[in-house]
């Protein structure tokens, strides 16, 4: 028993731009019934960092507004540009999140189609490089393109979130193998960002070697939002710890558990 290793024991560390994080699981304020079961539900997944929507929520906070029910002291703010169209509006939104008092760590998206929220890429590469250069730390949602993951990286970015599948589908991971493409390309994490359904599909990605997972609807639209907040939390952790372990090759035929040689003859 004294080998045996827990869910919080040897777990490295995830480490974005200047900031370093325990928990590899980053979730969202969005789509929850109210203030208090979005702090339940943020409290129980371990997440240290948090997504708000700059142009969705309360900046004023002498006003009801989500920041005022999460203590900045514990967690990371990670404002995010959801609902720009251009870049205009993606930069001006992070600025708007800075002067507001919420830093310099931020996400960026810039959608490029309404229907499956499928980010526009060049948009994102461009703003990408503007932020940077105002002395940002960019976090880039954006497909799972190996070509662009590469780009960002180049242009400073802290870190890339390709996609899994659409926002807010709960279709899991639609192409494992681009994503161990851009693990492969890139040196900054690789953030697995919109698709997640379930705890299965955190498990499966997180398997892969990513170095984290961000997620809202999965949760806060789930049936139960605490439960479902407590199993990702244990579903991230064990799969990157299955990650870090190391998995038996896949074989077509079976392989004995135990070798034949010493057999005792009968």
């Amino acid at each position: 028993m004294g080998n045996t290793i827990t869910s919080t024991e040897k777990k490295s560390n995830l480490k974005i731009g200047d900031k370093t994080f325990k928990s590899r699981l980053i979730v969202g304020t969005g789509k929850y019934a109210s203030f208090d079961e979005t702090r339940m539900a943020i409290e129980i997944s371990g997440a240290e960092v948090v997504t708000v929507a700059v142009r969705r929520i309360e900046l004023d906070t002498s006003k009801d507004s989500i920041l005022n029910h999460l203590d900045p002291k514990r967690y990371t703010f990670l404002p995010n540009t959801a609902g720009c169209y251009n870049v205009k509006e993606a930069v001006m939104t992070c600025q708007l999140a800075r002067e507001a008092g919420l830093g310099n760590f931020v996400k960026v998206e810039v959608i490029g189609d309404e229907k499956t929220l499928f980010p526009d890429n060049e948009a994102t590469l461009e703003a990408s490089k503007l932020l940077v250069a105002d002395g940002f730390q960019v976090l880039p949602y954006c497909t799972d393109d190996v070509v662009l993951c590469k780009k960002l990286e180049d242009a400073g970015c802290v870190a890339v979130m390709p996609l899994a599948a659409p926002i807010g589908s709960g279709l899991g991971i639609r192409n494992p193998y681009n994503i161990k493409l851009i693990l492969e390309a890139v040196q900054v994490p690789v953030i697995i960002d919109a698709g997640v359904g379930t705890a299965s599909d955190a498990s499966r990605a997180m398997e892969l070697g990513v170095g984290g997972l961000l997620m809202n609807t999965a949760i806060a639209g789930a049936k139960d939002p605490l439960k479902m907040a407590q199993a990702m939390k244990l579903a991230v952790e064990s799969g990157r710890l299955a990650y870090e372990a190391g998995r038996i090759p896949r074989k077509l035929y079976a392989s004995a558990s135990s070798p034949l040689e010493g057999l005792i003859d009968i």
